[in-house]
């Protein structure tokens, strides 16, 4: 009888252990991905965030400055030089008022019309260069608000 009582008293105090362990149970779900170029051409950000989500230029009051966005970019082309250009004028605007915005790659100030950013010998090896978007101080100086915009650049390979 005692035996029939302790296997009793066992099972249900394993039958509570178990209840409780799948109680505490935790779950996760992350999302992951990679992106891996081509070797012949490639131009990426070397953090990946950087074209993943909103980027904001600070201002100081103080000063009535912004301060510019600065990222390096690794570029690589086997065939040749990196050309660039922006698809349509770049600028920050609150709805009325807009701020032009000066975007440079690897140092050569990008227009609407393509400019060679990275010269066949960089290109060839692959190297790392700055992409900066600055905002050019209106002359009647910044007027309150919030301003939003979009910088779209196209980057080609140039055939020598």
């Amino acid at each position: 009888m005692y035996k029939i009582l302790a296997l009793v008293i066992l099972v249900i105090v394993l039958g509570l252990s178990v209840s409780q362990l799948e109680a505490a149970v935790e779950r996760e779900t992350f999302e992951v991905s990679v992106t891996i170029p081509t070797a012949d051409f490639y131009v990426l950000p070397v953090d990946p965030r950087l074209v993943q989500r909103e980027q904001k230029l600070a201002y100081n009051p103080v000063t009535s400055q912004l301060a510019p966005l600065r990222a390096p970019f690794d570029v690589k082309n086997v065939g040749g030089a990196i050309g660039a250009r922006l698809d349509q004028a770049a600028y920050l605007s609150n709805g009325t008022d807009h701020v032009a915005l000066r975007v440079t790659f690897n140092e050569v100030e990008l227009g609407l019309t393509q400019s060679e950013v990275v010269s066949t010998a960089d290109a060839r090896p692959g190297k790392r260069v700055g992409l900066e978007i600055a905002a050019i101080k209106p002359d009647d100086d910044y007027r309150p608000g919030n301003y939003f915009g979009t910088v779209h650049m196209v980057f080609d390979a140039i055939a020598p």
